[in-house]
């Protein structure tokens, strides 16, 4: 700890389960180079992903549906100012994109092989390190599918050795749990469903992926904004305008954050950094400044009474771990 009450930065290195790889404990989240809700400009995109680099966050999560592309092919011309062995890179499939731009869901074994064939040509690099298995509950039979088409020509990829790790991603922990009791996966990428204000995830998904060995990256810690801009008028709740009772829940957890004078969203990134369970958060940003809030999320130290604060005023689930 540094003489402003701050701490150095300290990114660890975290093998990914049952597989030689390598992450970082925080990952950038490529989603907002896709133009995800406002437009990224080019120079903003390289400075965005330089800072991270610099940071020394060398862990990319990216995939063909952020704008149609449009994040992949902006890495592309970003990545090749860093030495490829000193990155890890993940991407997705179940999705193709069209001539016209469209996303056509595709679970098929060709579907699997041409996807990554595709996010490799957008992304200028030879082999991809993750593949995460892109929302399937989104999609009617999704799962069987997932497991039936998508998966095994994934782990063919994977005993080849073109790819590393095999991942599920999507917003609910319910299904990761149906295909971490059906499959060899390596990893699951969880989005917004363990939170500040959500933990469902420590009932059955995290004691089971620790029991198998998978390891979860948790996505979305912000809950789509709220525990980023807190509860101000128009702030989004799982992509909408919140309700009130989530309000009402984000004003309670800010009152005491304040106390601490410990800004929330700095809140919201340790809190999901402390279970056990997570091997890497994955942090969305659009520019420098945004990877900036990301360090400051990383080195502000937090009193170990917020978080008692918090579970004694029944804000926080009382067995959450927090690190403390």
């Amino acid at each position: 700890m540094d003489h402003h009450g701050r701490t150095t930065v300290n990114i660890e290195q975290r093998s990914v389960g049952q597989t030689d790889l390598k992450i970082p404990s925080v990952g950038l989240g490529a989603a907002p180079l896709g133009n995800m809700f406002t437009d990224v400009e080019m120079r903003d995109a390289r400075e965005t992903v330089r800072a991270a680099y610099d940071m020394g966050v060398r862990f990319f999560d990216t995939a063909p549906i952020y704008g149609h592309g449009e994040s992949e092919r902006k890495l592309s011309q970003i990545l090749p100012d860093f030495d490829r062995s000193t990155y890890v890179i993940s991407s997705k499939v179940g999705y193709l994109i069209d001539a016209d731009g469209k996303e056509v869901r595709d679970f098929t074994r060709d579907g699997v092989l041409r996807s990554i064939e595709e996010s490799l040509e957008r992304l200028q690099i030879d082999a991809l390190d993750i593949v995460h298995i892109h929302d399937p509950d989104d999609h009617e039979d999704g799962f069987r599918k997932a497991r039936d088409m998508a998966f095994p020509a994934l782990a063919e990829l994977r005993e080849q050795g073109v790819i590393k790790a095999i991942g599920a991603g999507m917003n609910q922990w319910e299904m990761l749990v149906d295909f971490a009791n059906a499959a060899d996966f390596n990893c699951f990428l969880l989005a917004g469903r363990y939170s500040l204000l959500e933990q469902g995830a420590l009932d059955e998904f995290f004691p089971l992926c620790q029991e198998k060995g998978i390891s979860v990256l948790l996505g979305g810690v912000y809950n789509s904004g709220i525990l980023a801009t807190g509860a101000v008028p128009g702030a989004k709740y799982n992509y909408f305008d919140a309700p009130p009772e989530i309000m009402d829940k984000v004003h309670a957890i800010e009152a005491v954050c304040s106390t601490y004078t410990v800004p929330l969203r700095v809140a919201a990134v340790r809190f999901a950094m402390a279970a056990p369970a997570v091997t890497s958060l994955i942090l969305g940003a659009r520019n420098a400044s945004e990877v900036k809030s990301i360090e400051e999320a990383l080195t502000t130290d937090i009193p170990e009474q917020l978080w008692a604060d918090l579970k004694s005023k029944g804000l926080l689930r009382s067995d959450a771990p927090t690190g403390a």
